[in-house]
């Protein structure tokens, strides 16, 4: 198994995390540091991160929150504000989130010890889709400011992705995204003047937040879990 994955498996961070890990010289096997992600390893590789040996686990976990806000989207978090991985009952496992809400967003994210799974849901060419609810305040929406969030809109890093967008009324949005950039929504908003007031998620791949309430979470049944790894786009998937 490449090292990338093994470390993956072994519930240290997603396989894009896990590289930039590798990269940065903290992972040794058998003593030795190994900068190269393709690393063969195995089971009876002594594989390290800051010294604390990792091995994959047996089973993994994935648990579905419902993100308050002021929460933030880490494992741990340098101004010891509350994490996400705070609220849920890790149960000594290392869970990490799968990609980000901004500390405001509320609503469904996920937080796993899989990170081959996280890899599926979050890397850009996989286009897994997340839904949002976005009231937003500048007036009523117009319908050329629907068809241009649709059609995408210029921002500093680039156009946007053809995106869904429903007007359910005339300040509230219900916008459904193939990408995830850093505070995408709140940009696209912003861009076609109508800044975002609330901001929630409320599904991800097939998976909704369904009744869970702020600060509630669930453990995934096997089912869920096996349709969130179908969730990738058929012409992206591995």
């Amino acid at each position: 198994m490449r090292l990338q994955k093994f470390l993956a498996h072994a519930g240290v961070a997603s396989r894009r995390a896990s590289e930039e890990i590798i990269y940065s010289g903290r992972v040794t096997v058998d003593g030795r540091i190994v900068a190269d992600p393709a690393r063969d390893v195995t089971a009876d590789d002594d594989v390290r991160v800051d010294g604390r040996s990792v091995a994959p686990a047996a089973d993994t976990v994935v648990f579905a929150l419902n993100k308050p806000a002021g929460v933030v989207s880490t494992a741990k978090d340098t101004h010891r504000r509350e994490t996400v991985v705070d609220l849920v009952p890790a149960g000594g496992r290392r869970l990490y989130p799968v990609g980000r809400l901004d500390a405001e967003t509320t609503g469904l994210i996920l937080l796993t010890d899989d990170g081959d799974l996280a890899d599926l849901l979050t890397h850009p060419r996989y286009e897994v889709e997340k839904v949002y609810i976005a009231e937003v305040s500048g007036g009523p929406v117009g319908g050329e400011t629907v068809e241009a969030l649709r059609s995408g809109v210029q921002l500093d890093d680039g156009p946007t992705l053809p995106a869904g967008v429903e007007l359910l009324n005339p300040q509230l949005l219900r916008i459904t995204l193939r990408e995830g950039r850093k505070r995408q929504v709140r940009r696209m908003c912003e861009a076609v003047d109508h800044p975002v007031l609330s901001l929630r998620r409320v599904k991800l791949g097939p998976l909704d937040v369904g009744r869970l309430k702020p600060g509630e979470w669930r453990a995934l049944e096997a089912t869920e879990v096996d349709a969130l790894r179908a969730a990738p786009r058929r012409d992206h998937a591995r």
